[in-house]
């Protein structure tokens, strides 16, 4: 397997946290929960902080298929890390809804081209530009692990750029988008 098989099933999560807590639930997240989900089947491509919100978190977990997207969660979720840290990092934020479960349109997250930058687009009405090197659109399918919601307002198109436009993304420590 390779990390672009990880890119069949995605999750853009957007975290808004308690004004000033941002770094301190990066500094969590990154020592205890990125290893514990990668070993239950999950890959984390990338962790952000948005640079227009300086309460906002936002991630990007993979999963090879739907099947691998439930079994990953749920051993993450039932397991000792989550169950040690998860009163700490709820602590920290003010909702965690919003999320979009995406499928590739074009696959690329994996391997970003070089350069500069990282934006990210969500829209309604606009398919992704030539010029973005990773493009999702919403799953239609039901979402298989109803304890963490997903967003069922679209459809959407998602796509991520190395050019300005969208929300830029700044990289934290463990990203592995750049």
């Amino acid at each position: 397997m390779t990390f672009t098989d990880f890119e069949t099933v995605v999750e853009l999560r957007r975290y808004t946290l308690h004004p000033g807590r941002r770094d301190e639930l990066i500094e969590l997240f990154e020592r205890e929960f990125v290893e514990p989900q990668e070993a239950a089947g999950a890959h984390l491509f990338g962790l952000f902080r948005s640079r227009a919100a300086p309460d906002e978190f936002v991630w990007l977990r993979g999963f090879r298929s739907l099947a691998e997207r439930k079994a990953a969660l749920e051993e993450f979720y039932s397991g000792p890390v989550w169950r040690r840290f998860r009163d700490t990092a709820n602590a920290t934020m003010i909702g965690s809804d919003n999320v979009l479960l995406l499928r590739p349109v074009r696959s690329g997250l994996a391997s970003p081209p070089p350069g500069a930058g990282v934006y990210v687009t969500v829209s309604s009405l606009s398919p992704p530009p030539e010029s973005a090197f990773a493009a999702f659109e919403t799953e239609p399918s039901p979402n298989n692990f109803p304890q963490l919601p997903v967003r069922t307002d679209g459809p959407f198109s998602v796509w991520f750029s190395r050019e300005p436009g969208g929300l830029e993304l700044a990289p934290t420590a463990r990203s592995l988008i750049r």
